[in-house]
């Protein structure tokens, strides 16, 4: 039973991945994890969970930006077609630590022939591609179902502008449901407490007061820059986007939902990126909505996840030291 409940648990995260991780080149960024947290700087990143005796399990590498590795990433869209890539995968190999850690834990002793435990690489496609397949269906699917459906007794939806639109409202209801369902399951309101202890922290490190357990208790859980906002910007994106497709058949318009999906993501990156450094009215009305959805995705921590925040963020600076690495805050 306990590696169908990590299975679920990492199911259910995965899922959360996109709302978890910012989707920025940060000085500093950091995503919850199963009973921990990973945070990043601009050339290394440092997982921390925390085992059931209190004490701390750690992996940590150096890491290249994208954009420093291959051209193509320097220019717009493409850049932040990079950024998301890399933050997604270091935010799935963040998890099987996780989840491999408290499985561990959970069957230590247990394992036949002193096999290690952990999440075989067949699961862990298999938990991708189920989430990728959720995704589509959850997200793409069951929205223009439900407004197809719809068009046959409001005729007013059968209009081009309209449809695109309940559509796209459907779609950012069908989030805030699931994320308010989640958040009712023990373990995932947990993840939500680190994701509290990582922005804490993140605030801590940004103010430029030393990061300590006196000083991030004293910063809020909701931060402008969080994926949660990220994804509500590409959610109201894509509802411009479709209106601009001039497709109206069921077939047509699922397929240039997914097709699409890409372009929507580095537009809506730039837009972030461009508000991010003109912050004012713009900047405002597009991290707001994310700051209200915060309320259900972070939490506030304890002091031992806070502790795990900071280990994190601590181990990750001392590795980009180690490499040449120098953080200043602007």
């Amino acid at each position: 039973m306990g590696k169908v409940r990590e299975l679920a648990k990492l199911a259910a995260a995965t899922q959360l991945l996109p709302a978890m991780e910012g989707g920025e080149e940060l000085l500093v960024g950091g995503q919850a994890v199963i009973e921990g947290v990973m945070m990043r700087s601009p050339h290394a990143y440092c997982i921390a969970v925390r085992k059931p005796d209190g004490s701390i399990a750690t992996h940590r590498e150096t890491i290249h930006r994208p954009s420093e590795r291959h051209k193509i990433f320097r220019y717009p869209v493409l850049r932040g077609l990079g950024t998301l890539g890399q933050a997604l995968t270091l935010g799935v190999k963040s998890l099987k630590f996780s989840a491999d850690t408290a499985l561990a834990e959970e069957q230590a002793g247990k394992a036949e022939d002193g096999k290690k435990a952990e999440i075989s690489p067949w699961l862990m496609t298999a938990n991708i591609v189920f989430s990728l397949g959720f995704f589509i269906v959850f997200y793409k699917f069951i929205p223009l179902v439900l407004t197809t459906a719809l068009k046959e007794r409001v005729p007013l939806v059968g209009n081009h502008f309209v449809f695109n639109f309940v559509d796209g409202i459907i779609r950012i209801v069908l989030f805030v449901a699931f994320l308010l369902v989640l958040s009712r399951w023990k373990d995932i309101h947990r993840v939500f407490e680190y994701h509290g202890a990582e922005h804490k922290t993140v605030f801590n490190f940004e103010s430029g007061q030393a990061v300590n357990l006196e000083n991030a208790r004293r910063f809020i859980t909701l931060h402008p820059r969080c994926g949660t906002s990220f994804m509500i910007v590409i959610m109201l994106i894509s509802m411009a986007v479709y209106t601009l497709i001039p497709f109206d058949s069921f077939a047509a318009r699922m397929i240039t939902r997914i097709v699409s999906l890409p372009l929507i993501a580095g537009v809506s990156y730039e837009l972030i990126r461009f508000a991010a450094k003109h912050q004012g009215t713009l900047w405002a009305a597009l991290v707001a909505p994310g700051l209200w959805l915060q309320k259900i995705t972070t939490q506030e921590p304890a002091d031992d996840q806070l502790e795990i925040a900071i280990h994190a963020l601590d181990q990750a600076m001392a590795l980009e030291k180690q490499n040449g690495g120098e953080l200043v805050i602007a």
